[in-house]
């Protein structure tokens, strides 16, 4: 969910990644219109307003502008993005990478890879790992990268009941790109964009920490958890104060197994979920399920803001051994269906094996993806 927001002729501008939802407010100023038309004129106009749009999304003008993170549709398969306290859930050592491209039918496409590692480490009572994450916007003059540190501890309440509560830190590098930039004064009105522009270049290049934390609780069939990040607010403007607000994360499950077999993995598997998010003023719900049986998995989300729909998703994933690879497309349902193309999300997952420990440990049995 990457959300970019500044006042543009009274108009909200704004971009969400777990769509990267690129919108703004119909009755002033809408860019989409703009980037469907296809004369030359109006495909300058195209590289204008998404140097704008890019300014905005970097913070480079002070203080209303605020950025808001990449958000996977496959969540569960970016767990300790989605939350620091699943560290070291699974016990064993497990890689995750991801990829995302949004919204390839729209110039200026945004694409977001991402890869992480944890695992349980008895000694220190509890789970570490690592995540990295790289971010593309507007064919590559805004890009993101960061690297976190995690460690979850890990408790167990009573006999069914388990606790992790995670922290991160993060060091994040936002860098823009000055020359792929068009402002309005470098427009001739009969031959483009010829000019030289007069605007101030700013710092192409800002480096910040960042901290977050979470906690999840569980059963063998239930779990909740619950997380906030950007605890610190960092300032990330390229050209004055551009604070990062802080992201709130509530996430819900439950796996409910049915079938005449014995052995779980061997037994259909209907898990509903249910995700919320906040970031400043944007809010947003996504909800469905999974339905799973032997190396197959299946999952249908509707997600939306509490004003308007925003997409449908549906997923496919495969599951066997060590391995695991999911795929997920977004179909938007919100005005900007015929432009947008939807947007394709892979997942790749690896699980190792480790010795077992000689304590009782209870993994989340959350979904896959």
């Amino acid at each position: 969910m990457k959300q970019r927001q500044n006042d543009i002729s009274s108009g909200i501008l704004c971009k969400n990644n777990n769509l990267n939802l690129l919108c703004c407010q119909e009755s002033k100023l809408n860019l989409f219109v703009l980037l469907s038309f296809k004369s030359q004129k109006t495909r300058m106009l195209k590289r204008f307003f998404l140097a704008l749009v890019l300014i905005i999304v970097g913070g480079w003008s002070a203080n209303d502008a605020f950025a808001q993170d990449p958000q996977f549709t496959q969540f569960y398969a970016n767990p300790i993005y989605l939350n620091p306290a699943f560290a070291g859930s699974k016990r064993c050592p497990r890689v995750n990478m991801n990829y995302r491209n949004q919204w390839p039918g729209i110039s200026g496409t945004f694409v977001t890879y991402s890869a992480s590692f944890d695992m349980d480490v008895n000694a220190l009572h509890g789970g570490i790992g690592g995540h990295f994450m790289a971010d593309r916007a507007g064919e590559g003059t805004l890009n993101s990268f960061e690297g976190s540190l995690i460690y979850a501890y890990r408790m167990n309440i009573s006999r069914k009941f388990s606790l992790r509560i995670g922290a991160q830190a993060t060091v994040i590098q936002r860098s823009i790109d000055w020359e792929k930039l068009t402002f309005g004064d470098m427009i001739d009105a009969r031959y483009g964009f010829v000019r030289q522009t007069q605007e101030d270049k700013p710092t192409e290049s800002t480096i910040f920490a960042d901290f977050s934390a979470g906690i999840i609780g569980y059963t063998e069939t239930f779990f909740v958890g619950f997380a906030v990040h950007h605890l610190s607010q960092p300032d990330e403007g390229f050209n004055g104060i551009s604070r990062l607000p802080m992201k709130f994360t509530g996430h819900a499950g439950v796996n409910i197994y049915f079938g005449k077999r014995r052995a779980q993995e061997k037994k259909w598997n209907l898990s509903p979920n249910i995700l919320y998010q906040q970031q400043q003023d944007f809010q947003q719900l996504n909800y469905g399920f999974y339905l799973s049986k032997g190396f197959i998995v299946g999952g249908l989300w509707f997600r939306q803001s509490f004003n308007n729909p925003d997409a449908f998703a549906a997923l496919i994933g495969f599951q066997q051994g060590a391995f695991k690879f999911g795929y997920s497309y977004d179909v938007t349902v919100s005005s900007l269906t015929n432009n947008t193309a939807g947007s394709h999300e892979f997942s790749l997952g690896l699980q190792f094996g480790c010795k077992k420990p000689k304590k009782k440990f209870r993994a989340i049995d959350c979904p896959s993806f």
